[in-house]
């Protein structure tokens, strides 16, 4: 029986998001609290819902390097949000596939949903819906990826 590496993603208490990868008796974990990131987008005038997509991929990078270390992460995922990316307040994640290194992960908690993420003093009238699959592959440099096997081998 082949035993096949899960990846977890879930809202934790309403204020944190957390990434677990496991495969077989290891595990690792990752938490990104929102309440901390919004706080600093906001006070920087970035896009919430552009920085959350973009610290998720990196999480998850790192999360499933530090279990089992790889040179390529494709990642393939659905979102929907109430408006534009950068003018979002409402967003869902739905994970369609992880792979590192040609091992495909199967994935626990595979939509996310998000809620809040602009200040509301920000909020726009008019709206426009966005709906858009991403389809990634995030290489590991090889310096990165020699100081993960290091890692892994201790």
């Amino acid at each position: 029986m082949v035993v096949s590496p899960v990846l977890v993603i879930k809202i934790v208490d309403d204020s944190s998001v957390g990434v677990r990868a496991r495969w077989r008796d290891d595990f690792v974990e990752h938490h990104i609290v929102l309440n901390s990131v919004l706080a600093y987008w906001w006070a920087n005038e970035l896009p919430p819902g552009v920085k959350f997509l973009e610290l998720l991929e990196s999480v998850i990078k790192r999360t499933i390097n530090e279990l089992t270390p790889h040179k390529t992460l494709k990642l393939k995922y659905a979102v929907k949000a109430d408006d534009v990316l950068e003018k979002a307040s409402d967003m869902e994640i739905n994970l369609i596939e992880v792979e590192a290194d040609d091992i495909g992960f199967k994935i626990d908690g595979k939509t996310l949903a998000l809620k809040g993420l602009r200040k509301s003093s920000d909020v726009e009238d008019e709206k426009i819906p966005f709906n858009e699959t991403f389809d990634k592959v995030i290489e590991t440099p090889d310096i990165v990826l020699k100081k993960y096997r290091q890692m892994k081998d201790k």
